[in-house]
């Protein structure tokens, strides 16, 4: 692949050239060509490292350990590699005449739903196996995809890729192809930005999330919506019969995504609402419980202390047989009125503080 010459006239960027191999080596003299090192992988690779290092960062949040992340990445990277290069040979069949030419994904070549296709299914297995919330992990994983794809985009600036038709607006790329300089729109810029912006968003708003799948529906949604029309400028589209696939495929994510997001949010307030009387009755019946415990108490303590105050002015009554009988009244009258659980505690504590009232009496300490 040669070098390619661009340029951003309306951002006052002149003409450069771009090479799509980042460097080149040959171990020893052991093969007869140099190894090419394409800046295309090199980006690749690093969109996946940060996407890994994100995973785990919010792994960390719903418990999940290093070799959970680990477990996630080597099964979901392979295949959704797998998935983008398939879901490409797939839908453009003509232009791959050798194993090889199948395989050289340094070449470009990957198309992202492929790719969220085949790694899902892998995420999906890797979450039932590990017996894992699906939902909580897709959420987990989503954003982590829009950084592949931020930096994704670049790798098809340097293959001179992935760019739309001619145009005049501010944001144009020069493009030397066919012997002149042509002016087109820079997709590959538009789609990097444009999930940029939604990878912002949705982490910014990643608190006020109510249900999982609720992140993953924000994705779909976000970037069908954008996809839908980036792919309707671009000159490299895959086609189905007079269809541009990836803008179908948007279109459905974005109505699909949003639908499913409505239902789910519905969904979870009337139980959340649910939750909300639940909880409403509970306390209104704690509530009523502990009031009529506590008036039953100052009913009790008020038959204590009437007890104890007869007591007291029978035994300074002349009558000693009259403050018996009294006595004996007001220990009946404390007995009958309390529930029936609570008799003998009742009892027994009327009866203490009588008994502490004859000591004061009869002993030195006490008021005369």
């Amino acid at each position: 692949m040669e070098k390619t010459t661009v340029s951003f006239p309306g951002l006052g960027i002149g003409e450069f050239s771009v090479d799509p191999v980042a460097f080149r080596f040959n171990p020893f003299g052991l093969f007869e060509s140099p190894i090419e090192v394409r800046w295309y992988g090199i980006i690749i690779c690093l969109g996946m490292i940060l996407a890994c290092v994100y995973v785990y960062l919010r792994a960390r949040q719903i418990g999940l350990t290093l070799d959970d992340v680990l477990d996630i990445a080597l099964f979901i990277i392979p295949c959704g590699v797998i998935g983008a290069r398939l879901y490409y040979v797939i839908m453009k069949p003509e232009i791959f005449k050798t194993f090889y030419d199948v395989i050289a994904i340094w070449e470009g070549g990957l198309a992202i739903y492929g790719g969220v296709i085949g790694g899902g299914i892998a995420l999906l297995i890797v979450s039932k196996l590990k017996k894992l919330k699906v939902g909580q992990i897709f959420d987990m994983v989503a954003p982590a995809v829009m950084i592949g794809q931020i930096l994704g985009r670049w790798g098809n600036f340097f293959n001179g890729e992935a760019h739309g038709t001619e145009t005049d607006i501010f944001c144009r790329m020069g493009l030397f192809e066919g012997g002149e300089m042509i002016f087109v729109h820079p997709t590959f810029l538009y789609e990097s930005l444009w999930n940029l912006l939604g990878f912002i968003l949705i982490n910014a708003f990643w608190k006020k999330k109510k249900f999982d799948w609720q992140i993953f529906l924000e994705y779909i949604s976000w970037y069908g919506f954008g996809r839908m029309f980036i792919e309707g400028l671009r000159t490299d589209s895959l086609y189905l019969g007079p269809w541009r696939v990836s803008q179908l495929v948007g279109f459905f994510c974005f109505v699909i995504g949003v639908s499913v997001m409505i239902f789910l949010f519905v969904k979870s307030r009337k139980y959340h609402d649910a939750e909300t009387v639940e909880y409403a009755g509970v306390y209104s019946r704690l509530t009523r419980k502990t009031e009529q415990k506590r008036k039953v108490t100052e009913e009790e303590e008020e038959k204590i202390i009437g007890a104890i105050i007869k007591k007291e002015a029978n035994e300074d009554g002349d009558d000693e047989d009259d403050g018996d009988d009294a006595d004996e009244d007001g220990k009946e009258d404390v007995k009958e009125d309390v529930k029936e659980e609570d008799e003998e505690d009742v009892f027994e504590s009327v009866a203490r503080r009588i008994s502490e009232t004859d000591e004061n009496k009869n002993g030195g300490g006490g008021l005369n």
